[in-house]
This record gives structure tokens, sequence and C-alpha cells, in this order.
């Protein structure tokens, strides 16, 4: 059995707005995050996680944002690209783990919603994936409210 492990970071800034989307869920916030595509950090971390565990670069490889068409769009593009890439070359997504570190807005109350959109999209059951949030204790960016930063795991399997 081959295991692999990929792990992904990403950080977005506050900017203009009324809402963020975190793993494919739309919050409403006072704000939203500033990105070339629609600056979802959590989806993008974990894109990035599949990506790291098939030695296959990361995001900006794929999409580059400096390519217009990729300007505005949707990340679960993205995150089904990686999904596709990981079956072509013979892998399972065993389990995915997502932390999202911020301030605001409150994850608790959205993290299950995002654990069954990554699910949905993914096509795993909702107990393979983790969204959890932490706070960066009011230190660094995070911290003083100026953006989001994420981490993720993913853990493939080819029998």
């Amino acid at each position: 059995m081959d295991i692999r492990l990929g792990n992904g970071f990403d950080v977005h800034a506050f900017g203009p707005g009324d809402h963020v989307v975190l793993c494919g869920v739309r919050i409403p916030h006072s704000q939203g995050l500033v990105g070339h595509s629609d600056a979802d950090v959590g989806m993008h971390t974990v894109t990035d996680a599949i990506y790291g565990a098939l030695a296959r670069g990361d995001i900006g490889q794929h999409f580059p944002p400096s390519d217009p068409q990729w300007k505005g769009a949707a990340s679960e593009i993205f995150l089904l690209h990686a999904a596709r890439l990981a079956r072509s070359m013979g892998y399972d997504i065993s389990n995915i783990d997502c932390t999202l570190v911020c301030e605001f807005p409150k994850i608790g109350p959205h993290a299950a919603g995002m654990r069954a959109e990554l699910a949905r999209l993914l096509d795993l059951d909702a107990d393979r994936v983790s969204v959890k949030a932490t706070t960066s204790e009011r230190l660094g960016f995070t911290g003083r409210g100026e953006g989001i930063a994420c981490l993720a795991t993913a853990a493939l399997v080819k029998p």
C-alpha cells in the first residue's frame, strides 16, 4: 500500500465585502477576503494539501493567478481538479484535516456545513473531513483581524 501525506498553507487578507467564502460556505461578514479567485482560503489550502501529497506542485502552478480566466473563479474548480488528478494517479483520498486561523468570523456555527461541502465535492463520507478553527490569541496579522490563515493535511492511499 502506498500512503502519502500532503500539507497546505494559505492566507488571504480582509478587504471590501459583505461576506467570506470558507470551504465552500458563504458566511455573512463585515468584510470580504481579497484574492485572484473567490479567495476561499480553506478550499485553497485543502487543494494544495492534495497537490502536495501527489508531489504535483501547488495551486498557482495549475491555475496561475496571472491568467485572467481564473479571476473570480470558484475555488471548487481547483479542488475538483486536484481530486481528479489524485484519482487518475490511482489514489483515494483517505481523509482531510483543515484548520482555519482567525479571530472572526466565528467558524464553529459553520463548521458542519463546511465539512459537508468538502465531503460532497471530494465524494467522501463527512467523517473523513475535519474542519476546525483556532485563534492566534490576538497575535500576528490574524490576531489583529487583518485576514485569515489556514493549514490542511490530506492523506492519500493507493491500494
